[in-house]
């Protein structure tokens, strides 16, 4: 099929420009000037569609390269299946994820991994991915590492949180870490002292201080930021880029500025409820209302600046990419077991669904750029994952992964509105957004019209990522 897209104003990473954009099949096949004839003849009189985007954005399909489809986690499975949530993530603009396979003591790296393709095969309804956690570092788990990129599985996380579940030494991290060098590929780390939290936790449940707003106060940002710099050089003696994931903590932020600054090859990523929701309003909610929000890294207060903070560290590129560490769980029977004690609340929060919106919304509240917008939602998560050129970017070749955004349009987040996730709440319940996803497609097949899916469950891929190149 061919398609024509006319009138939009096509926005990349680098700027924007007024050109029609030419589908066919599955990529990219010509950006063309209006008004000009290149195959010698008017396309809209041949190809089999064309769309109307006058007025409109038109951006490359978003990444999510942070997500947790049927987790895992404190005794429960994440609530979202590869079917629920990918269609979710698709009516929200996102055409492409990379989601955790995850080993545990006990098991080999590779059969978690083929467990995560049995889930995600023929259920997605856009592209996917995999990232590799590795709960044990030991010779086997070391030496599938280099079996996992050959699979096209090019990056792999550690823990240096959640001591007895997944939880890293500095030994067996640094050890990761030089196996990472020496394939080239991308290490993870969910950076947070487990060690010190866990005593901490086990201190405020003495006290008696159970509720939710007590996850973020046990978890507090010294521990992010102590972490994050312990990361940063045990990366820096292994010699390999580092990615760190869903940075709550301004701290935690100065450290990997600082970093890069001097000329370290390390990466920060940050998620939509660090930038909009709070420790005192959220996690601090009325009664357990406040188990809606609870997600590791936590929430952090309003009052110490760390929202406005982290705008301005996507602002400067020292954040290189937002995604959600989307992790669902209902209130009414999984969040409900951490009652009384709230350090077995699942940890997670939904948002695959509204990334591209709230950040949108940053746009229009004057923190970022449109291309700024572009850059963290799509290209660079594309590029730092092996996806890029084929995915983050609307140019010949590349799929044609392709979000008309309406800047005219509103959209209304909350059950019963914008809400497609499988939970029976919303963490973003009541925000309002001055834009709106108009049409969303996915390798040239149109997943979503005028807000309303009309994709299928079978159509996503899996992608075998690259490993990254020129990671600076």
């Amino acid at each position: 099929m061919t398609t024509l897209i006319t009138g939009g104003t096509v926005v990349s990473a680098t700027g924007r420009s007024q050109v029609d954009v030419l589908i066919g099949g599955e990529t990219i096949a010509a950006l063309i000037e209006p008004g000009t004839q290149p195959f010698g003849t008017d396309l809209r009189v041949v190809v089999d569609e064309v769309i109307d985007a006058t007025g409109k954005y038109v951006i490359p399909g978003g990444v999510d390269a942070h997500t947790h489809m049927e987790m895992p986690f404190g005794g429960t499975t994440a609530s979202d299946t590869f079917e629920t949530g990918t269609r979710a993530a698709a009516l929200g603009g996102t055409t492409t994820i990379v989601d955790f396979a995850i080993q545990t003591p006990g098991q080999r790296v590779q059969d978690t991994l083929w467990e995560w393709h049995g889930k995600a095969a023929g259920n997605c309804a856009i592209d996917y991915g995999f990232h590799q956690i590795i709960g044990d570092v030991d010779a086997e788990s070391i030496k599938a590492m280099r079996e996992l990129v050959g699979e096209g599985v090019t990056s792999f996380k550690l823990f240096m949180a959640y001591p007895g579940v997944y939880y890293s030494t500095d030994g067996q991290i640094l050890r990761a870490m030089q196996q990472s060098a020496e394939l080239g590929s991308l290490m993870m780390i969910h950076a947070e002292n487990g060690i010190a939290i866990d005593e901490l936790v086990a201190q405020h449940l003495e006290r008696g201080e159970t509720s939710p707003y007590y996850h973020g106060v046990s978890r507090p940002w010294q521990l992010e930021e102590e972490a994050t710099h312990r990361a940063i050089m045990l990366a820096d003696v292994a010699g390999t880029p580092l990615y760190i994931v869903h940075v709550s903590a301004k701290q935690a932020l100065e450290q990997i500025a600082e970093a890069r600054g001097r000329g370290a090859n390390v990466f920060a990523e940050t998620c939509p409820q660090y930038l909009y929701l709070s420790l005192e309003e959220h996690l601090g909610a009325p009664g357990f209302e406040g188990a809606k929000w609870v997600c590791s890294t936590p929430l952090r207060s309003r009052a110490e600046g760390h929202q406005d903070e982290l705008w301005k560290y996507i602002r400067t590129k020292d954040v290189t990419g937002v995604s959600t560490d989307h992790c669902p769980f209902c209130m009414a029977d999984q969040k409900e077991l951490g009652r009384g004690d709230f350090s077995r609340i699942p940890n997670g929060i939904g948002g695959v669904e509204h990334r591209i919106d709230l950040i949108y919304q940053g746009v229009v509240d004057g923190k970022i750029s449109l291309e700024r917008w572009v850059e963290v939602c799509a290209t660079e998560p594309a590029r730092m994952f092996g996806m890029y050129p084929r995915k983050g970017v609307i140019q010949p070749g590349a799929d044609a992964d392709v979000v008309i955004y309406d800047p005219q349009g509103h959209t209304s987040i909350g059950v019963g509105k914008t809400h497609h996730m499988n939970m029976d709440h919303s963490a973003w319940e009541g925000f309002e957004i001055d834009g709106a996803i108009d049409r969303v497609i996915s390798r040239g097949v149109t997943v979503v019209d005028k807000g309303s899916y009309v994709g299928q469950k079978s159509h996503g891929r899996f992608i075998k990522r690259e490993l990254s190149q020129n990671l600076i």
